[in-house]
């Protein structure tokens, strides 16, 4: 079976555009030193080391950056470039600013060792093609992530899908299961976050008649019903920890006890799992178990936000405009260049929703270029990074803030589905403040009377 993990998927391919012709860069893995220490592949692209969330390699400690250094793979070793940070990369004693170093070194990022040691995970290089299924990008990382799925697909392996809301993640699942020789079997898709916890196990597993009040009738269950194809368990996150225990029994023993049956009944059943949560945080903090976690994530992929494949955007609504049996005409252009100004929170879901309100107040207007385009105002717009001279630096300055500020929120509440306590706690804000951001940009509306509920 194929085992990747997420970080593996995301930054590893050593054949890109990039490094055909020359020395391809050799497969490292950088792993925090001591017990259950953290580890990511290097690849094809950089990775970030520091204490924030967003960076690949997050590690706790108080002594280290937010962003504190970065780590690049390249033919002679890793490149290490520290990011200014506050208390240094160093190795060999010394505090650095940018070197390469071989395999077997040990850093330290603030008060935290990490080894750089050869990598045995798997290196697969990105897809020659841009589309897998009913996703497109070109891309590396749609390209990286098509590879790896066109891989994983024909195998029986088990595939977690991570992912905002919006980013296709049940299209994903349904590509994988198209791929793959159940393709002509049933795929059945459950969203756990819509059973109610006293109806997930006769949802999952089935009932027999009178098994409890209401039974009427006999359930066969969504693991029987997908039997010979693939079950998609959608926002597995949601699930409790007591039916994370009886999921794990199923995939083990390939076997369901329906609801007040004497003996269990045989599944054939590919399972493919998405959600938008960190499962790796939630384990850590013992709100999903391990060993479902790992049973899950033989093949362990995370689909990329729009904002970090705006290069993708084209392809995009091309596909969109497909699917309506239209041609987009050229698609460069002032509407691309407002698309690229938004930062979508709502992803590929909310591309689609600006180009389905556009054909519909556009009249007869076909062609991209003259499409009545409107990006909701209360979506933060991408902020392009230049810095208005003809300002005072005062002036200046308060530009850039609100522009990130507005952006980080609206980013960050869409990767937490709009909860606002789950936002905050991943921002580091108390509830009250994040909810006073999301007013004073705008990206909610402020109700008539300031309740504190979401």
């Amino acid at each position: 079976m194929l085992s990747v993990d997420r970080r593996t998927v995301l930054m590893t391919g050593l054949t890109t555009a990039a490094t055909r012709g020359r020395t391809a860069p050799r497969a490292f893995l950088a792993q925090v030193l001591g017990e259950g220490g953290a580890q990511v592949a290097l690849g094809a692209r950089p990775i970030t080391v520091g204490a924030h969330a967003s960076c690949d390699l997050v590690l706790n400690d108080a002594q280290v950056s937010r962003r504190h250094a970065e780590l690049n793979a390249v033919p002679e070793g890793v490149r290490v470039k520290d990011l200014g940070s506050t208390n240094g990369t160093w190795w060999q004693g010394s505090r650095i600013t940018e070197v390469v170093v071989p395999g077997g070194t040990v850093l330290r990022f603030g008060g935290t060792s990490v080894r750089i040691g050869a990598s045995e995970a798997p290196m697969v290089a990105p897809s020659e093609r841009e589309r897998f299924g009913a996703m497109v990008g070109r891309s590396i990382a749609m390209r990286e992530l098509f590879a790896v799925l066109e891989l994983a697909a024909p195998s029986d392996a088990t595939i977690l899908i991570e992912g905002e809301s919006g980013t296709g993640k049940e299209l994903a699942a349904k590509a994988v299961h198209d791929a793959s020789p159940r393709a002509g079997g049933p795929f059945v898709v459950v969203d756990c976050s819509a059973i109610s916890e006293s109806l997930i196990d006769s949802h999952l597993f089935g009932h027999v008649k009178g098994a409890f009040t209401g039974a009427d009738t006999v359930r066969r269950g969504a693991f029987v019903e997908a039997s010979g194809g693939t079950l998609f368990l959608d926002e597995l996150g949601e699930l409790p920890l007591a039916a994370q225990a009886k999921l794990l029994r199923a995939l083990e023993a390939q076997t369901v006890q329906p609801v007040g049956a004497d003996k269990p009944v045989p599944v054939d059943t590919r399972v493919v799992a998405a959600t938008h949560r960190d499962l790796s945080r939630m384990v850590a903090d013992k709100q999903f178990r391990f060993d479902l976690f790992y049973r899950l994530a033989v093949v362990h992929v995370a689909l990329p936000p729009v904002r970090q494949r705006l290069e993708d955007l084209p392809l995009l609504v091309a596909a969109f405009y497909a699917l309506r049996g239209a041609e987009p005409g050229s698609i460069e252009g002032d509407n691309l260049a407002r698309l690229e100004r938004h930062a979508w929170p709502g992803n590929v879901r909310e591309l689609r929703n600006v180009l389905e309100r556009a054909w519909a107040i556009s009249g007869g207007a076909v062609r991209f270029g003259d499409l009545k385009l409107w990006v909701d105002a209360t979506a933060a717009p991408a902020f392009e990074g230049t810095i208005d001279t003809a300002l005072g630096f005062k002036e200046a300055k308060e530009r850039w803030n609100d522009h990130f500020e507005r952006r980080y929120v609206a980013a960050v509440f869409a990767a937490n589905g709009g909860n606002v306590t789950r936002a905050a706690e991943h921002a580091g804000l108390s509830r009250k403040h994040f909810r006073e951001l999301l007013y004073k940009h705008a990206l909610v509306e402020r109700p008539a009377s300031d309740v504190d509920a979401d």
